[in-house]
């Protein structure tokens, strides 16, 4: 699916853009590190376990603002902006010089704060300070879970120093600092496609746009907007039938569709019978974004209406002349 420059991507990327303002700036992986495995940070703890080298093993070591950890027999080895695994390489290839088969595995035993903004239509849009790897439905769950009125996909911004968003369609924006792509948000919270639960990186922004609406005016059940979450068009008879169907007083060969016309406040007027798709004697017709339906009231209702309002007024003015 094209990638579209919205008002949330500008958003994204002006978000990033002020997350990217950090005194840590030089301890960011470079955009060939791997995008799918966790890179160690700022504040982690690690505990390095090396088979026959007690003077580096099972002991915590906090990863601070200088980069790097400073091991005996080893040396100075840069530790933030690394993976685990390439972490281990490393030890193991300095090892060498001592060991024929050094064996080195190391852990995370603490991880340090990483902040991802979720922004839109979810319970609590902000910053979300995530421990240790998540993945983008524990994003959307720590932020509350998407609203009813969220649109059908969502939208992730990366900065390109932690690789590009692992998904199809994924697209550069045009300065070349960051990845954006879309989820189909429904097949992702269905796991229909678990390929789209990407793992989160620091400073990712997640958008979820509100949904495309149409307007229920008039004689129906529950006048106002119906969010138009899975499709992007919704026929006349299922909007009614979503907004609890039509009232006795309704008019249903008067109705119309009021189409928004682009590039103007104006609407374009489309008569719709509802009587006759009802009966089958006319098709369908699609609502599209933006599109107001007015179902009025028949012409005896509107009678008895007023004739009521006049009852009703010369009642009042009876009573304050008593």
């Amino acid at each position: 699916m094209p990638i579209k420059v919205t008002l949330f991507s500008f958003l994204a990327i002006a978000s990033m853009a002020i997350a990217q303002d950090s005194p840590r700036e030089a301890l960011q992986p470079t955009p060939k590190m791997p995008a799918d495995r966790y890179m160690l940070g700022v504040d982690d703890q690690i505990v390095i376990h090396a088979a026959n080298v007690p003077d580096i093993s099972d002991k915590p070591i906090h990863l601070d603002d200088s980069g790097a950890i400073n091991l005996p027999m080893i040396g100075r080895v840069r530790a933030v902006g690394v993976t685990v695994e390439e972490l281990e390489t490393e030890l193991k290839n300095r090892l060498k010089t001592y060991l024929e088969h050094p064996d080195v595995v190391v852990t995370v035993s603490e991880f340090h704060p990483q902040p991802v903004s979720v922004i839109g239509e979810v319970g609590a849009p902000g910053v979300q300070q995530v421990h240790g790897p998540k993945t983008l439905v524990e994003v959307l769950s720590m932020a509350g879970g998407t609203r009813p009125d969220a649109g059908p996909m969502l939208l992730i911004t990366r900065r390109l120093s932690w690789g590009r968003v692992p998904l199809p369609g994924a697209a550069d924006d045009p300065t070349g600092t960051f990845s954006i792509a879309s989820v189909n948000l429904k097949a992702l919270l269905n796991a229909q496609d678990p390929q789209d639960n990407i793992p989160v990186r620091p400073n990712d922004v997640i958008s979820i746009p509100r949904a495309e609406v149409v307007y229920l005016v008039g004689q129906v059940g529950k006048v106002g907007s119906l969010a138009l979450s899975d499709n992007q068009s919704i026929s006349v008879l299922q909007a009614i039938s979503s907004s609890g169907g039509l009232l006795p007083a309704a008019a249903p060969r008067d109705a119309k569709i009021l189409r928004p016309i682009l590039g103007g406040p104006r609407r374009a007027e489309l008569s719709v019978d509802i009587k006759k798709i009802l009966e089958g004697k006319a098709n369908d017709v699609p609502l599209l974004p933006g599109d107001i339906l007015l179902v009025p009231a028949s012409t005896g209702y509107r009678a008895g209406v007023r004739a009521l309002e006049a009852v009703l007024q010369i009642g009042t003015m009876a009573a304050i002349r008593y």
